[in-house]
C-alpha cells in the first residue's frame, strides 16, 4: 500500500498565473545570473580561487538551469526564435561550469569508496586526536576525504596518497598483522582483528593513485576550460542577452492572459509518463542481475540502463521548476517534499553511475598491475550497488501518495 505524506501547498490548483507571473520569474533568476557572475569575478576564478569563487559558479549554475527550463516548458508563450538561439547557450554556460566541481566530486566518492573497501577508514573508537595526528603526519600532497557520497554507515578517513607524479604506492596502509604485532600482546576479551584483505588493500591503494591522476588532470582541464568560456565572446554575448532578460522579457501578445497551469501540467505530465517506463520492481529487488549484460564489454557507452533514469531526472528537474515559476516570486519557497527526496535520490544515482563508468575507465589503463585491476573491479561493482540503492530509494519516495490540505 503507497505511503501518504502532507504537500501543504499546489502551485498546479491555486490562482491562475499568466504570462506577467513568467515574466517576474525569469527576471528574477536573469538578476540572480547577473548578481553571481558579478560575485564571480569580485571573488576571483584563478587557481586559488576562494570558496566564494565556487559558491558564485554554483549560482550561475542555478540561475542557467532555471531560465533555460523556463524558456522550454514556457516556450508558446515566448519569442520561439529568441527561445531557441538562448536556450542551447544556458545549456553550455551551465554544462561547462558544472565538470570542475563533478570531478572534484567523483574523484572523493571514489576514493572514500576505495577506503571504505579497504577496511582503511577511521574506526569509531578513535578519538579526533587520532585522527587529526594522523593527519598531521601525513606526507605532503596528501588530503583527508570526506564521506561525501559513501554508504549511510559509512566514516570519514584519512588518506595517505603518493606525493604527485609518484608511481609507488608508499602511504599504503599498515597491515592488521603488523599493527598487532607493535600493539603487543592482545587480552583475551578483545576482539578478534580483522582478516586481512591482502591484494585488495594494496590494489586499494594504487588505484586510488591512479584515481587521483586521472580525475585531478581531468579537473585541472576542466577548470582552464571554464576560465576560458568565461573570457569568451561567446558568453559576454549570453551574458548580454541575460541582462536585457533582466529588464524585458520577449512574451508574446498573448501571454499576458494566458495561464501557465495547463503548460506546466504538461510537464509533470511528461515526467509521469518516464516514471511509468522505468523498471521500478525491478529496482525493488536487491540483486539486479540484468545489469550484468555486457559488463565486460570494451565499449564505454554509458550503461544501458542508466538513460532511462537520467532522463526521468531531467524532466523531474523541468517540473520542479515549472513549480516554481507558476507560484510567483515566492516560487522557491513551495517546496514539495516528495519532489525533493526523489530528486535527491536521482542525483546519487547520477553520481555513481558515473564514477562507476570512471572506474571501469581506469581499469582500462594499459599494464597496470593485477591487484590494481581487480581493486576498480571491486570498487566498479560497489558504485553499481550504490546506483541501485538510489533507484529503490526513488521508488520508495515516489510511490508515496500526496495528500493535499487545500
Amino acid at each position: 500500500m503507497a505511503q501518504q505524506h502532507l504537500d501543504p501547498t499546489n502551485p498546479l490548483t491555486g490562482p491562475a498565473a499568466t504570462g506577467d507571473a513568467l515574466a517576474g520569474y525569469l527576471r528574477a533568476q536573469a538578476t540572480e545570473f547577473l548578481r553571481a557572475l558579478r560575485l564571480h569575478r569580485e571573488t576571483g576564478s584563478g587557481a586559488s580561487g576562494s570558496e566564494g569563487s565556487a559558491e558564485a559558479a554554483r549560482a550561475l549554475r542555478r540561475s542557467a538551469r532555471r531560465i533555460s527550463a523556463g524558456l522550454h516548458t514556457f516556450q508558446s508563450l515566448l519569442d520561439s526564435d529568441w527561445c531557441e538561439a538562448m536556450r542551447p547557450e544556458l545549456a553550455w554556460v551551465s554544462g561547462t561550469l558544472a565538470m570542475e566541481h563533478a570531478y572534484t566530486a567523483r574523484l572523493e566518492r571514489l576514493l572514500t569508496a576505495l577506503h571504505r573497501l579497504s577496511g582503511s577508514t577511521a574506526l569509531p573508537g578513535q578519538t579526533a586526536g587520532t585522527v587529526a595526528a594522523g593527519r598531521a603526519d601525513a606526507p605532503a600532497g596528501t588530503r583527508a576525504v570526506p564521506a561525501a557520497g559513501g554508504r549511510p554507515d559509512s566514516t570519514a578517513g584519512g588518506r595517505a596518497g603518493p606525493a604527485a607524479g609518484g608511481r609507488t604506492a608508499a602511504a599504503a596502509p599498515v597491515p592488521q598483522r603488523a599493527a598487532a604485532r607493535d600493539a603487543g600482546p592482545r587480552s583475551p576479551s578483545a576482539p578478534a582483528a580483522a582478516p586481512e584483505r591482502g591484494n585488495l588493500t594494496v590494489g586499494a591503494a594504487k588505484a586510488g593513485a591512479l584515481l587521483d591522476r586521472q580525475l585531478t588532470l581531468a579537473r585541472t582541464r576542466a577548470h582552464s576550460t571554464a576560465l576560458q568560456a568565461l573570457g569568451s565572446s561567446r558568453f559576454h554575448a549570453v551574458a548580454d542577452k541575460v541582462a536585457v532578460l533582466a529588464s524585458e522579457v520577449p512574451l508574446t501578445g498573448a501571454a499576458g492572459s494566458t495561464d501557465l497551469r495547463p503548460l506546466a501540467a504538461a510537464a509533470q505530465d511528461r515526467l509521469a509518463d518516464a516514471v511509468a517506463a522505468l523498471p521500478l520492481v525491478t529496482a525493488g529487488n536487491p540483486y539486479n542481475a540484468a545489469a550484468l549484460v555486457h559488463g565486460l564489454s570494451p565499449d564505454t557507452v554509458p550503461h544501458p540502463q542508466d538513460a532511462p533514469w537520467h532522463q526521468v531526472r531531467l524532466l523531474l528537474r523541468l517540473h520542479r521548476y515549472a513549480r516554481e515559476a507558476v507560484s510567483g516570486p515566492q516560487g522557491n519557497a513551495v517546496v514539495d517534499l516528495r519532489l525533493l527526496s526523489a530528486g535527491r535520490a536521482l542525483n546519487r544515482h547520477r553520481d555513481a553511475s558515473e564514477a562507476a563508468a570512471a572506474a571501469a575507465q581506469a581499469a582500462r589503463t594499459p599494464r597496470i598491475a593485477p591487484a590494481t585491476a581487480y581493486a576498480l573491479g571491486v570498487l566498479h561493482a560497489d558504485q553499481r550497488h550504490e546506483v541501485e540503492a538510489a533507484r529503490f530509494a526513488f521508488q520508495q519516495c515516489w510511490q508515496k501518495e500526496t495528500v493535499r490540505t487545500s
